[in-house]
Parts: structure tokens; C-alpha cells; sequence
């Protein structure tokens, strides 16, 4: 269910309760684009029944799913195209079409093209935990996280989103971490460093190295810690449970429930739903 996870605190202007979210989710209804669209978002029934609720709860949680849908036209069929456009009134005409006219024919190419392109699907899970003012999406880019958080804002009537804000920046944590030479005594319990990492260095040259199913806590390492590079994203797991890579903006990547988590999960779909739900926001 969630890939990623990056969670924010919410304040609201008034109580959020279940009725009023489905209403005010009912205004944004994904819908597909239409043949000359470019994109198209919006909310659809997260247990993936047509015309079911758009919000769910479950144990609590609140649990939602919102849909974009883009089009694109190749950029090299508009460039061919428009070169031949470009071509026939330099030869008609007798001059080549200056930036303003081939912007236009550009405009029209693409408006023109856009009815055949086809559509990329992807979508975004929102989980909300009312007890805690947690609101979490599984957006994998800053792009689909922006789309969410205003499509959000403009749900709920005075919502107001903050990333969640640690007493120790990521960064500081990671490279704690990664530094020491006792993890028994400076690892944070229940976590563990895996074998994947990427250091970056903070001067102009930006200079980067990873190291991908590689032993971390090692002199190398350390090495580069000293040399001023300062960890980006890290892979950890907890308590067995769950694989995951800490980026430096508190960002989880590659979540992963490891092996044993879903071990009783029902094979009805309707109980799978909830159980997945139940499992996933109680393990993150």
C-alpha cells in the first residue's frame, strides 16, 4: 500500500469529521482527461469499488486515494512536425515563422496530437491520523506530493500542513550513525543500518559517492564522513519489520514490509483491505 512515506502535522479550522470529508472530497472526483487534456486529478474510492466511499476509516485511520492522470505528446514528433510546418511557409511564403508564430504552431501541434497520446496512471495514497495530527502520503516525487497537498488544502476548509520537524535533523542522525564504531550503544533501538547509502559533499563540486549492498560501518565510510561529505539517504530497517531509506528531507523511500507482516492477511478482499491498512499504519 505505501512505498513511501512523507508525513506532515495538520492543524484544522474546524473538527474533521468522516461525513463532511467524504462531501468534501465528493467535489474533487477523478475524472479521465478528455481527448484534448493534458492532465487530470482527482479522488477515487480507495478499496477500488466504483461509486464507493472516498474516504475510508479503518481502526481510526483515514484512509484515501487520490489519482493523476497525465498525457504527453513526444517532444520529437512535435519537433519533426513542426519543422515540416516551418519548412512549408518558408517555401509559400518566402520567410521562416518567428518565435511568437512557431510558439503558436507549436500550441496547435500538440492540441492536435494529444487526442491519440496515451494516458499514465499513477496514484497516491493519503493516510490521516486524527489521534496524532499526522496526515502521511506514499508521493514519490515533490511534483505528486504538491498536487496532493493542494488538492488537500482545497478539500478541508483551513488545513494547514507542516512537515514533520525532528529535534535532530536526518542528516545529523544519519551521519551519527554511520560515524560510530559501537552501534550496540548509538544505533536508536529496534533500528538497523543496511547496505545501502549515498554521501554528498556540501562544497561546490557537489561531489557524490554510493555504495549499494555494501557494508557501511567501515573506515571507508568514515573516511568520507571526515572528508565533509554528509549522508543523503540511508537504508535502514526496524526491528525486522519493515526495510526502508531515510532521505535527509525525513522522506521514507522503498518501504518495504518485510517477510512475516502479512503472513495472516485474509484472502477476501474486502477483509484484505482492512488488514492491509491495519497492518501498514500500525507498523509505520
Amino acid at each position: 500500500m505505501f512505498k513511501n512515506a512523507l508525513t506532515f502535522t495538520f492543524t484544522a479550522a474546524t473538527p474533521l469529521d468522516l461525513l463532511s470529508a467524504e462531501v468534501s472530497l465528493g467535489k474533487q472526483v477523478f475524472a479521465p482527461c478528455e481527448p484534448t487534456q493534458d492532465k487530470s486529478v482527482g479522488w477515487v474510492p480507495p478499496r477500488g469499488q466504483e461509486h464507493g466511499a472516498l474516504i475510508e476509516s479503518v481502526g481510526g485511520q483515514w484512509i484515501a486515494k487520490f489519482q493523476i492522470e497525465t498525457k504527453a505528446v513526444p517532444g520529437e514528433v512535435v519537433k519533426r512536425k513542426l519543422a515540416e510546418l516551418a519548412a512549408q511557409i518558408e517555401q509559400t511564403q518566402g520567410r521562416k515563422p518567428g518565435k511568437k508564430e512557431s510558439r503558436e504552431l507549436r500550441e496547435a501541434i500538440v492540441h492536435e496530437l494529444l487526442p491519440m497520446a496515451f494516458p499514465k496512471t499513477a496514484s497516491v495514497w493519503v493516510w490521516i491520523d486524527l489521534g496524532n495530527r499526522l496526515l502521511v502520503t506514499d508521493a514519490g516525487s515533490q511534483g505528486k506530493n504538491d498536487e496532493v497537498v493542494t488538492a488537500l488544502v482545497r478539500a478541508f476548509d483551513g488545513l494547514a500542513l507542516t512537515l514533520l520537524q525532528t529535534a535532530m535533523t536526518p542528516q545529523t542522525a544519519m551521519t551519527q550513525w554511520l560515524a560510530t564504531t559501537e552501534p550496540e550503544n548509538d544505533w536508536p533501538a529496534g533500528f538497523n543500518v543496511e547496505r545501502e547509502c549515498e554521501l554528498k559533499s556540501a562544497d561546490e563540486e557537489k561531489s557524490a559517492v554510493k555504495f549499494t549492498r555494501h557494508y557501511l560501518l567501515t573506515d571507508e565510510v568514515r573516511k568520507h564522513l571526515a572528508e565533509g561529505k554528509l549522508p543523503t539517504r540511508l537504508a535502514l530497517s526496524w526491528e525486522g519489520r519493515i526495510g526502508f531509506t531515510l532521505t535527509e528531507s525525513m522522506q521514507l523511500k522503498k518501504l518495504a514490509f518485510l517477510e512475516g507482516v502479512f503472513d495472516d492477511r485474509p484472502n477476501d478482499e474486502e477483509a484484505g483491505f482492512d488488514t492491509d491498512v491495519m497492518l501498514a499504519t500500525g507498523e509505520l
